[in-house]
């Protein structure tokens, strides 16, 4: 038994399915997950010692990749003076400025601990806003763990095939709207007999949890007609595409101003931290400024927020995105070839630094396409990348991440891997 095989049985004895969150367990592709004890640049290592280049990225937020200098020392210097305070610091003031300065929709931000905070926290203010009650999401689009918007949701509900939850009573969810993703028509009809009493429409604007799934041209300001026509808030959910696809998220490059945004990973540095922004007008209803109640003890904790202006600092360096996306394309272009030289039929989808390989014919471009992978076949090439030092996320339809620590080393060797993995 491997280290990494026993603090698993460990694990699963006091965890329940031996994790803290789903996706990690590996039910999508079999086995035993490796458990990480170290991470540098573009590399992580587990218990047994093997090394990986990693693309998982913790899910999206290492952008700068692990142990990044300049955030470890910011979190170093920040704990010098203590952990937390559950009082305001210096340090969210300068994070919020920065924040403010590059996302096009936020004139006001509030800090949380996590994306699904955010996202639950922006609909709550979206419906305090406008005096009404449904929300209108999109098949195969994750917000987070919150009652009422797991339904149809992607990320770890679609890896494991649940349909909802159980603990979820029915009418939590009664004002959860849905329609497939990138498909107007059907967001017309939701609106035509919902309109009246739709309080926000919430949208990732690039995908990252059916796997990355990018917006047919004219989606994104075709919702934006939409909600304004039916006095809706546009609520988009940038956890994973907010400073990934640039300093103003997707937002910036497709030039869609939304209502609120939601934010998190990447503005912390890596730590746990999230945010939701928008309009001053919207803002100035979030309690103590205005009556809809939210609040965490945790929010705009000092290490995050130190962490966070770290990472932000760093990002704004010239030319760092235009390198995201030449080495992203680079290795999506690599295991095309790859897949073509082994007759393997694949579709990969990329923008920026977000990437994913679905085992499919044809483009896709929503949930429906995306479930229609095979995923037998991911999970073998996974395990053959795996055993080959190449780390992808355990799940079909998960995106994976390219940082600014991988180099063209790194993606010569994934598709001489992926080579080889593709003939299995």
């Amino acid at each position: 038994m491997t280290r990494s095989e026993e603090l698993f049985a460990r694990a699963q004895r006091v965890i329940p399915g031996g994790v803290n969150s789903p996706v990690r367990a590996f039910k999508a592709v079999g086995g035993s997950p490796p458990f990480i004890v170290w991470g540098e640049g573009s590399h992580v290592r587990d218990a047994d010692g093997r090394s990986y280049i990693d693309y998982l990225g913790s899910w999206g937020p290492l952008i700068l990749g692990h142990a990044y200098p300049d955030v470890v020392q910011a979190v170093r210097d920040a704990a010098l003076s203590g952990t937390s305070y559950g009082a305001p610091c210096p340090a969210e003031v300068e994070l919020a400025e920065r924040v403010v300065r590059s996302m096009p929709s936020i004139e006001k931000v509030r800090f949380v601990s996590s994306g699904t905070e955010a996202a639950m926290s922006a609909l709550r203010l979206a419906r305090g806003f406008s005096g009404r009650n449904k929300i209108l999401k999109f098949e195969g689009c994750y917000h987070g763990h919150a009652d009422g918007l797991l339904v149809a949701a992607g990320s770890g509900v679609a890896t494991l095939g649940i349909p909802g939850s159980p603990g979820v009573p029915a009418g939590t969810v009664a004002d959860t709207l849905t329609a497939p993703y990138n498909d107007l028509r059907a967001v017309e009809e939701v609106v035509s007999v919902h309109g009246r009493d739709l309080a926000a429409i919430i949208v990732e604007p690039v995908a990252g949890n059916m796997g990355c799934v990018l917006p047919a041209s004219g989606y994104l300001e075709g919702l934006h007609d939409i909600a304004r026509r039916a006095g809706a808030l546009l609520v988009f959910d940038e956890v994973i595409t907010g400073f990934r696809l640039g300093l103003g998220g997707a937002q910036a490059q497709y030039r869609v101003t939304p209502d609120l945004t939601c934010l998190g990973k990447i503005i912390g540095g890596g730590l746990p931290v999230g945010a939701y922004g928008g309009r001053a007008d919207i803002m100035g209803r979030v309690a103590p400024e205005g009556p809809v109640y939210q609040a965490g003890t945790l929010s705009g904790n000092p290490l995050a927020m130190a962490a966070g202006c770290a990472a932000l600092d760093a990002l704004r360096r010239p030319g760092i995105y235009e390198r995201l996306s030449a080495l992203t394309a680079r290795l999506a272009g690599g295991l095309a070839a790859a897949a073509k030289e082994a007759g393997a039929e694949v579709t990969i989808n990329h923008v920026a630094s977000m990437f994913t390989l679905f085992f499919c014919r044809g483009p896709v471009t929503d949930y429906r396409r995306a479930k229609a992978a095979d995923t037998a076949r991911f999970a073998r090439f996974f395990h053959g990348m795996l055993r080959r030092g190449v780390y992808l996320p355990p799940a079909q339809f998960e995106a994976a991440f390219v940082s600014l620590a991988h180099t063209d080393l790194d993606v010569d060797a994934t598709v001489r891997a992926a080579r080889e993995a593709f003939a299995e």
